[in-house]
């Protein structure tokens, strides 16, 4: 009994911990924007916001990593020395990878967003290196339940970016200057990582570990797509309504949005904190996504009470008096993030489980948020619309987990070459073999 109740305190400190630094690193990074807005006026701003969306584009593999690096960690805590190296090995090579693809396609998107200059758009193949680094030292502080490191880490990502944008763009007001300070921002939680792991000998020698990370990058490649999926879903309405109505009414929405957006983020600590036991082989853990999806709506729905209540505080918020006709639609706005948030605790756990044809659901509800935008003609309307398509996302994923044979005995699905057959590229290592199971 002793154990337990020790276990449950160890969680809950763990909980608040992570809560707390994910909170901080969400309001610098909203300091940093907010700073960068002023500072640099509507036309470097604008270059920076589009630079910021690609990025985020960017980061998905750092998440898959994450993600698979946690996975695997859990699944096999009795050759996790191995497995870890095999995740730093595979981080290394994708963050070498993707940061020498990024910096190649500079001039391309340069021109896609009208920069001035090439100096900004290099920054996002600067960002990645560090930001794809950071995934994978995040997945295995997270696969074995650190917490407190892990917080370090997340502090590390909003302060340091919020730190160098205020150091840098008063006197570096144009968009290559806030760029600079996102990609060296993005060093401090790598640093934090490395120093936090420095005793270990993970991905030091990536060459013997090759095969255990060739087996990791193709999981990895699986879990970006579904994040991906989940990262189109929660961005494909704002840019239907763009195309759909004019300015005004597209503006908005997006401002809407914000709210919707700061719902969507404020439960994701749950989801750091829920996802190893999700991955967990064990049949009492399982079915953590029960207890994560409760938890999500409790803080959603105690979410947008508020915001009905405070109204008018939850539009400054938005954006002030300029967005006063969104007021009556506030409640819906944050309701849409509250789905949001469950999709993406489910969206989690089809990773954990690694059953991959469950990333169907997310993309069909990607088409029928399209299909249903061409039946509106006002932002109210979208919003309504597309709660109804999130919601009928999320039933079918969470009736998915309850009901499909495998997930329902909370054993995942095997992966391709992972030791599970005997086909040629199968990979039968013992630091990934068993990560499978």
């Amino acid at each position: 009994m002793s154990s337990r109740t020790g276990s449950l305190r160890a969680l809950i400190r763990g909980s608040a911990g992570i809560a707390i630094a994910m909170g901080v690193m969400n309001v610098a990074t909203y300091v940093f924007t907010i700073f960068a807005a002023h500072v640099l006026g509507p036309r470097e701003y604008g270059g920076v916001a589009s630079l910021m969306g690609l990025l985020l584009v960017v980061n998905v593999l750092a998440l898959g990593l994450q993600a698979t690096g946690a996975r695997r960690v859990v699944a096999a805590p009795e050759n996790r020395e191995q497995i870890e190296a095999s995740v730093m090995a595979a981080t290394y090579r994708s963050a070498l990878g993707l940061g020498l693809l990024c910096l190649a396609l500079t001039p391309l998107i340069s021109w896609g967003l009208a920069l001035d200059n090439w100096s900004a758009a290099a920054m996002i193949g600067v960002s990645a290196v560090p930001l794809t680094i950071m995934g994978g030292q995040a997945g295995i502080l997270q696969g074995e339940e650190r917490w407190v490191p892990l917080a370090a880490v997340y502090l590390g990502m909003g302060l340091g970016r919020m730190a160098f944008g205020l150091l840098l763009m008063p006197s570096l007001d144009t968009a290559f200057g806030a760029m600079l300070a996102v990609a060296l921002g993005a060093w401090v939680p790598a640093a934090i990582g490395a120093l936090v792991l420095r005793h270990r000998k993970v991905g030091l020698h990536a060459g013997i570990h090759a095969r255990g990370a060739t087996s990791i990058l193709r999981e990895v490649a699986s879990n970006s797509y579904a994040l991906l999926a989940f990262f189109a879903l929660t961005n494909i309405d704002v840019i239907v309504a763009r195309a759909r109505f004019d300015e005004h009414e597209a503006g908005l929405y997006a401002g809407g949005l914000i709210l919707t957006k700061a719902v969507l983020f404020l439960p994701q600590f749950v989801v750091v904190i829920a996802f190893p036991s999700m991955a967990s082989s064990s049949s009492s853990k399982h079915r953590m996504y029960l207890r994560g999806l409760a938890a999500v709506g409790l803080i959603g729905a105690v979410a947008t009470a508020g915001a009905v209540v405070l109204s008018s505080l939850a539009v400054s918020f938005v954006g002030g008096s300029a967005y006063q006709e969104v007021e009556p639609d506030i409640w819906a706005f944050a309701t849409l993030g509250t789905l949001l948030a469950l999709i993406q605790l489910m969206v989690y756990e089809v990773v954990a489980r690694q059953h991959r044809a469950s990333v169907l659901i997310v993309w069909a509800g990607l088409v029928a948020v399209g299909a249903a935008a061409m039946l509106v003609n006002e932002g109210h309307e979208l919003v309504r619309a597309v709660a109804l398509v999130d919601l009928a996302v999320l039933v079918t994923l969470v009736l998915v987990a309850r009901f499909h044979p495998a997930l329902r005995n909370g054993d995942p699905e095997p992966l391709a070459g992972s030791g599970a057959g005997n086909g040629p590229d199968s990979d039968t290592d013992s630091d990934t073999g068993s990560a499978e199971r």
